[in-house]
C-alpha cells in the first residue's frame, strides 16, 4: 500500500551538512576583500551556521573598512565571480559528504516533498557548490533562504516558507517543515519557528551538542537513507 504524505517543506543546509569544501569560504574572502578594498584578511570569523550578511559585516568592520551596503555587495559581487572561477575544480577541493545524493533522490521521490535551502551562503555561490557535486537537480533554488537576506538566520526560514508556500499554493504546517542541518545555530532557527530540527553531526559539533540545542532528531551522517526518511517523515526507525 502506497503512503500519502500531507505537503512537506526540506531546508537543506549546504555546508557541512551536504557538502565539505573547508577553507573556500576563507579563501574566497581572502581574494575578495582584496580586490574590493586592498585590505589583506587578518581576521577570519567564525562561518559555520552564520549567513553572508553576519559574516561580511564583520570581516568588514574587524579590517578597519566602513560597512556600507554598496560595499557589501562589491563584496559578494566580487565572491560571486572567485567561486564562479572555481566551479570547474571545486569538486577536487572538496567532497560531496556521504549519503547527501541518496538523501536529495530519495526525498524527491516522495509525494508532496518540496526541497530547497536554508544557507548562509549566497544564492549563485550555493548553486556553485551543490552543481559542483551533481547535487542540485532535486533542489529548487528559487525558494530557498539566502545568507544575503538578513545577519539572523531564522529570518531566512520565514522567507523561505512564505516562497514556497506561494509557489505551490499551499501552506505548510510547521511540523511539516523540516530543516536540516550541522550547527546548533540550524536547530536554533528551526526552534524559533517551531519546525522540525533535524540534526547531522558531520560538521564540528557532535550528536549531542545538537540534541543539546533541542535538534528533534540526529544523525551521525546521511548516509542511512531509510534513518533520513525516517527523520524527514517523522515515522518511527
Amino acid at each position: 500500500m502506497t503512503t500519502t504524505y500531507a505537503p512537506r517543506l526540506i531546508l537543506w543546509d549546504i555546508d557541512h551538512t551536504l557538502v565539505d569544501l573547508t577553507g573556500a569560504g576563507g579563501d574566497w574572502y581572502t581574494t575578495a576583500l582584496a580586490t574590493v578594498t586592498g585590505a589583506t584578511l587578518r581576521h577570519a570569523p567564525i562561518f559555520g551556521g552564520r549567513t553572508e550578511r553576519a559574516i561580511t559585516t564583520e570581516i568588514l568592520a574587524s579590517h578597519g573598512v566602513e560597512v556600507t551596503e554598496e560595499t557589501i555587495q562589491r563584496l559578494w559581487r566580487e565572491l560571486i565571480d572567485t567561486s564562479e572561477r572555481a566551479l570547474p575544480t571545486l569538486n577536487q577541493g572538496g567532497r560531496a559528504l556521504p549519503g547527501a545524493a541518496e538523501a536529495l533522490s530519495t526525498m524527491a521521490g516522495v509525494d508532496g516533498v518540496v526541497q530547497t535551502v536554508v544557507t548562509g551562503n549566497l544564492p549563485e555561490i550555493s548553486r556553485h557548490k551543490l552543481t559542483a557535486f551533481g547535487l542540485h537537480t532535486h533542489v529548487d533554488f528559487e525558494i530557498g533562504g539566502y545568507g544575503s537576506l538578513s545577519a539572523h538566520r531564522p529570518d531566512l526560514v520565514a522567507h523561505a516558507v512564505r516562497l514556497a508556500s506561494a509557489k505551490h499554493g499551499t501552506v505548510f504546517a510547521p511540523d511539516a517543515v523540516v530543516i536540516i542541518g550541522d550547527t546548533p545555530l540550524d536547530v536554533a532557527a528551526a526552534l524559533e519557528h517551531g519546525v522540525v530540527a533535524v540534526g547531522v553531526a558531520t560538521g564540528k559539533f557532535s550528536a549531542a551538542e545538537l540534541r543539546a540545542a533541542g535538534a528533534h532528531s540526529v544523525l551521525a551522517d546521511l548516509s542511512d537513507t531509510a534513518a533520513v526518511h525516517a527523520a524527514v517523515l517523522g515515522e518511527p526507525h
